[in-house]
């Protein structure tokens, strides 16, 4: 579950890490007070104003409505209202939204920290995640914040360092004193260093993150260390152990047809192409992926229904999946281990006729327990529908319909 700036940044405070104070704006009319409080607290002139969406490269995004990008500076609390009218409200498109511009429903007002000191002011990158080739967290980091990682490591990989975590011990002290050193810190801002990357970890341990990425984290002109960004992914199978944020979960930043699949208990990832898949188990919606590809076609999406296809379940996948208009076929490929494939059998031609039929080409493989009577069911229902044992013959199916 993705997370906006904001919500990581008051999980990353929560757990010690110092960021950039802000507030949050969901109407213009309220920008100026909102910017007003922040001052009182932390003493800015300037402010910060960033879009909150769902993805990064918000600072070289455009806002279609006004052309303003995603992240612009006010110099001054008269700049405020100006600045917010140009980006909330409006579609913000990045490099990271595939072409697709994206509602901008909040934005973030932060202080200002590249104010000038006796120092100069440098931006770092910071994640951290699981390597999973290797089974350990990792922290990954860089003298080149600011910048996109990809481009860093193809131009300067020397420039990139990663301090894998034993998941026994856990973070060690010369581990953040090695971060710190290697980053090419002293001084005071060695020391913050030292206290900021083990609360960073705390954070993304303590939360159950899949990712947090901090681009930059900065070392100001007085030499402190913040986090000025956050993008924060949290693993949506432990939120059971932390509903509170669970409740910062927005859907209306995701696909809407993922967001009816899980309310539906369905297990759907929506992608690129132009046949529907339908299957019961993890592995087997890979190996479907994988026919598919391989007879010429391209997977329109992974959809796991679960250990139970009856007509309704399969119905909403049905109606799920037709909801995109560049799927050319459907295959439907169940084993039957602890359901029977009859049932499911039964539950593909209810669900046909309920919906009064199906626009596209439907394949069916049904393999295990009453497989035979599964297929004899389908193929004695009288409706338009392609029936297979084998996954081959599914295969060859598949190839035949986009032919």
């Amino acid at each position: 579950m993705n997370l906006h700036e904001y919500q990581g940044k008051s999980i990353l405070k929560s757990f010690g890490v110092a960021i950039q104070e802000s507030v949050v704006v969901d109407n213009v009319a309220d920008s100026v007070a909102k910017a007003k409080e922040l001052t009182e607290k932390t003493g800015t002139e300037w402010y910060v104003v960033k879009a909150q969406i769902h993805a990064g490269g918000r600072g070289k995004g455009t806002v279609k409505e006004t052309g303003s990008h995603g992240v612009v500076l006010a110099k001054g609390i008269d700049k405020v209202e100006e600045v917010v009218k140009g980006i909330l409200g409006g579609h913000l498109e990045t490099a990271q939204t595939n072409g697709v511009a994206k509602l901008v429903s909040k934005v973030m007002i932060a202080e200002d920290v590249y104010y000038p000191g006796e120092s100069e002011t440098s931006e770092i990158y910071m994640s951290v995640l699981m390597d999973r080739d290797k089974g350990r967290n990792v922290i990954i980091y860089s003298t080149e914040g600011g910048m996109d990682i990809e481009t860093v490591a193809e131009e300067t990989p020397h420039l990139i360092f990663k301090e894998e975590i034993d998941p026994r011990v856990g973070l060690q002290g010369f581990q953040a004193r090695k971060i710190a050193f290697n980053l090419g810190l002293s001084g005071k801002a060695f020391k913050e260093m030292t206290k900021f990357v083990p609360a960073l970890y705390n954070a993304y341990i303590g939360c159950d993150a899949s990712m947090f990425e901090i681009n930059p984290v900065l070392k100001t002109s007085d030499d402190k260390i913040i986090a000025v960004d956050a993008k924060v992914s949290l693993d949506a199978s432990a939120l059971f152990r932390h509903k509170d944020y669970a409740e910062m979960r927005d859907k209306t930043e995701e696909d809407p047809a993922e967001v009816e699949a899980d309310e539906a208990g369905l297990n759907f990832v929506k992608l690129d192409g132009n046949v529907g898949c339908m299957v019961n188990g993890a592995g087997l919606a890979m190996a479907t992926m994988d026919i598919i590809k391989q007879s010429g076609g391209n997977p329109a999406n992974f959809l796991d229904v679960g250990g139970t296809a009856d007509a309704a379940r399969v119905e909403k996948a049905f109606e799920i999946i037709l909801k995109d208009k560049s799927v050319k076929a459907i295959l439907i490929n169940i084993f039957g281990g602890i359901v029977r494939c009859d049932r499911v059998a039964q539950g593909i031609v209810d669900a046909y006729k309920n919906m009064g039929g199906i626009p596209v080409p439907l394949i069916v493989r049904l393999q295990g327990t009453n497989a035979v009577e599964a297929k004899k069911l389908i193929d004695d229902s009288g409706l338009d529908v392609h029936s297979a044992v084998l996954l081959q013959e599914a295969a060859d199916l598949v190839r035949k319909v986009l032919a």
